[in-house]
């Protein structure tokens, strides 16, 4: 009797104290850069396979809303966000204080989509006198990039009298401006051209545009937050600083990301579909949210798989591609100087991976 009371209470003791452990989680707000979907398959699989909770952390994925990422987290209503580097900088120089901390996609997804038909072949000798689809809210700046790049004046500059590209703005539908309205339209490589096949423009009526191609490489989906969640030295009462909590969320991420794009069929079907709302299905002939998915799952793992994580550095932001992305923008006007060197700050990942970064090569 006396042996099964011990064993009893080292029950009662281990269950106490496991509740005591998922009381003591830290709890973190992280803002996506849009509503669920494949885009951000790590993060899903980082939550629900435990690698955050293994971390010390409760996280909470917060979908897009009425406010950019940035805006978010600059406000407070999260703690760390995703978003594309060319929007950071921008901030960054309009004064927000947001911080790089790893780097997830390591080439851009960007492109422009036309129909075969319009005969457009090369982007700078042929979009002048075109209209181009483009998103708001600091996801034109690769597009704007473009056209300075090749020396055309666009509708998005409100100093150009007679622009050479009329740019309009979409709320990222396609099916809404092509090809109807516009020549070319913005899309993604995992999402918008699996939109526009599937609304009957396929790889043989199209032309897919990849401004990685063109030299406009400004990567994509990254991990940030700011200063102050930096500087926090009692994260919400924690007992950890912000530093330690960014570096276990991004250990966390990185796991899962490998995980996910290791697994993807399983990753598409365990932890990308539960999550998955309206804007998971595609479109038209491939409104089929397991088959976009599907499809979008792919598409990230090249945009994942690329650069510095085919050197085992994932998460790396590789000084010569950041250096790449501010000559871009400040070529085309779009920044007007150097950003800080505070914009990126690479202790966190250097704790989380344990590699430096003066090592990379």
């Amino acid at each position: 009797m006396r042996k099964w009371t011990v064993v009893l209470a080292v029950l009662v003791m281990g269950l106490a104290s496991l509740g005591m452990a998922q009381q003591n989680l830290v709890k973190v707000n992280l803002q996506l850069k849009w509503f669920p979907q494949a885009q951000f398959a790590g993060f899903f699989v980082a939550k629900e396979r435990g690698f955050f909770r293994a971390q010390g952390l409760d996280v909470t994925l917060l979908p897009a809303g009425d406010q950019s990422p940035i805006q978010v987290v600059q406000s407070g209503a999260a703690d760390f966000g995703t978003t594309w580097i060319a929007d950071l900088l921008v901030a960054r120089e309009r004064g927000i204080p947001v911080v790089h901390l790893a780097q997830i996609f390591q080439r851009s997804g960007f492109t422009l989509v036309a129909l075969k038909s319009t005969g457009i072949k090369d982007l700078c000798k042929d979009l002048k006198g075109k209209s181009v689809g483009v998103w708001p809210s600091g996801n034109e700046y690769p597009a704007v990039a473009l056209f300075r790049k090749c020396g055309l004046t666009s509708s998005l500059d409100p100093r150009a009298a007679n622009p050479d590209v009329k740019a309009v703005s979409y709320p990222f539908d396609p099916s809404l401006v092509f090809p109807d309205k516009v020549q070319l339209v913005s899309a993604m490589t995992y999402n918008e051209v699996n939109q526009i096949a599937g609304l009957g423009y396929d790889e043989s009526k199209v032309d897919v545009f990849k401004l990685a191609d063109e030299g406009i490489n400004l990567l994509e989906d990254l991990i940030f937050t700011t200063e102050r969640v930096l500087n926090e030295r009692n994260f919400k009462g924690s007992g950890l600083s912000g530093r330690q909590v960014a570096a276990r969320l991004i250990k966390a991420s990185l796991q899962g990301w490998d995980w996910a794009v290791k697994n993807q069929a399983e990753t598409v079907e365990k932890y990308v579909l539960p999550f998955c709302g309206n804007t998971c299905k595609g479109s038209g002939s491939r409104a089929d949210a397991k088959g976009h998915q599907t499809w979008q799952m792919a598409e990230i793992a090249k945009l994942y798989n690329a650069g510095a994580t085919l050197k085992g550095w994932a998460g790396f932001l590789v000084p010569a591609d950041f250096q790449a992305s501010v000559k871009l923008l400040r070529d085309q006007g779009i920044l007007t100087k150097d950003p800080p060197r505070q914009v990126v700050d690479y202790g966190p990942w250097e704790e989380a991976t344990g590699k430096k970064a003066a090592d990379y090569k």
